[in-house]
């Protein structure tokens, strides 16, 4: 059912983007009929308190993973509580950069004051804590060097996209990946469409006859707006509140951190990630100050001859919010979509169904298979080639479009271009 977005205040643009991430996502699903919505990357502290997933009585496990969080902000908390709730887990341990939103997260999680850790090194206090698993919930910009760390810890890892910012980023989350393969421990990276079973039934379809070959995928990312207030002595102001996906280095861009779910999803029906890319980018948000493009329109080339066109918008404009890849074959088409539609039509085949609930069932899912690979000793961990490979795309993308040239990935790795974080003045 679609709405009109000005009946809901809580979408009205607002200057002071006081919309949090879990809420924007639920109204943008009501927004938008068959299109999906944010789980943009996790925060350090966004000072929302989202709701509680719906309460499911927990399940009885012989053995439970000791498990320690790392970033406790709003979908960090949140997806806590599913661990929890999941009754496979002891949450032993969390740590924030801020020490207040750690505490409210210990003191909703039931963990003791000792154990709730702040400061850039909180991470490093939750790996030496005697944990069997950590989950990583921070801006992308931490993921490379925490996820390193509990590798190098022994640790299982269980952690939000995008995995990086930038090439020398996913190249670290590779290695990672391939060293805890070889250590015997598990590494999943948290992507909810890959787990619905709608989707599922739709892509398996894709391989049959009747379908034909693919010719052209289309990908969209639309989404409101996030709050970016004027930079302060030092980035702490822009950890909070999801200001992060303004800043690049922090982000990854809004092609890295929001699109990434609809690329995630073309990579994963093409086959293969894009060879180049063209385009352009534009920031066109009201007062802006950090450097992430709001607007962008890429052409991506695959080595097989794909198509891929793909367009992302994040602006207060009452564009009803949308996750989706479309998918032409030479004789059918298909749809996915985050939190909407799932379908297929073709010469000899037709499905039509909807992926539901996906930004807490999916995660859900996740955290199910996440325990049974833990305990039942599966680590090949097949969920990291494809998220690095989703990230190398939306940097190549965003590559290309800023710079308003084509771009090869061959070019892009060779560059390999580190994006420096400025920490100065933080608390170590």
């Amino acid at each position: 059912m679609k709405t009109n977005p000005t009946s809901d205040p809580s979408l009205e643009p607002s200057p002071a983007g006081r919309l949090s991430r879990r809420s924007f996502v639920s109204h943008a699903l009501v927004a938008a009929a068959a299109a999906p919505v944010l789980s943009a990357a996790s925060v350090f502290a966004d000072g929302t308190n989202p709701q509680p997933a719906a309460a499911t009585p927990a399940k009885t496990f012989e053995r439970k993973i000791k498990l320690g969080l790392v970033g406790c902000g709003g979908r960090g908390s949140w997806i806590a509580d599913l661990f929890k709730r999941h009754g496979g887990y002891e949450i032993h341990c969390v740590a924030d950069y801020f020490q207040e939103v750690a505490d409210k997260c210990g003191d909703a999680l039931g963990v003791p004051a000792g154990r709730r850790f702040s400061t850039l090194s909180g991470h490093q206090r939750v790996l030496a804590s005697g944990v069997e698993a950590v989950a990583l919930e921070t801006p992308p910009c931490f993921f490379p060097e925490h996820a390193s760390a509990a590798v190098a810890a022994g640790l299982h890892v269980y952690m939000a996209k995008p995995v990086a910012v930038d090439v020398p980023g996913c190249l670290q989350i590779e290695a990672a990946g391939k060293t805890a393969t070889e250590n015997k421990r598990c590494f999943m990276v948290d992507y909810q469409m890959p787990t619905d079973p709608a989707i599922l039934d739709v892509v398996k379809r894709l391989a049959a006859p009747g379908f034909g070959k693919i010719a052209r995928v289309s990908t969209t990312g639309v989404c409101h707006s996030f709050a970016d207030p004027p930079k302060t002595a030092t980035i702490e102001s822009r950890l909070q509140k999801i200001t992060w996906i303004n800043d690049i280095a922090l982000g990854c861009d809004y092609i890295g951190d929001y699109d990434i779910h609809a690329l995630d999803a073309a990579l994963w029906v093409i086959g293969q990630r894009p060879v180049a890319a063209s385009g352009a980018a534009r920031i066109c948000r009201p007062d802006p100050h950090g450097d992430a493009h709001d607007v962008c329109s890429v052409l991506f080339e695959y080595e097989n001859g794909t198509m891929h066109d793909h367009f992302g918008q994040a602006l207060p404009n009452y564009v009803p919010g949308e996750l989706s890849c479309r998918i032409h074959g030479v004789t059918g088409n298909a749809v996915l979509t985050y939190g909407g539609a799932a379908k297929l039509k073709s010469f000899d085949d037709a499905f039509n169904g909807e992926a539901t609930n996906l930004y807490e069932a999916g995660v859900v899912r996740n955290i199910a298979t996440f325990y049974e690979n833990v305990t039942a000793g599966r680590f090949d961990n097949p969920t990291v080639r494809r998220s690095v490979d989703g990230v190398l795309a939306a940097i190549l993308g965003r590559e290309a479009a800023t710079r308003h040239i084509r771009l090869t990935m061959d070019e892009v790795m060779k560059e390999n271009k580190k994006l420096e974080l400025d920490l100065r003045g933080m608390k170590s």
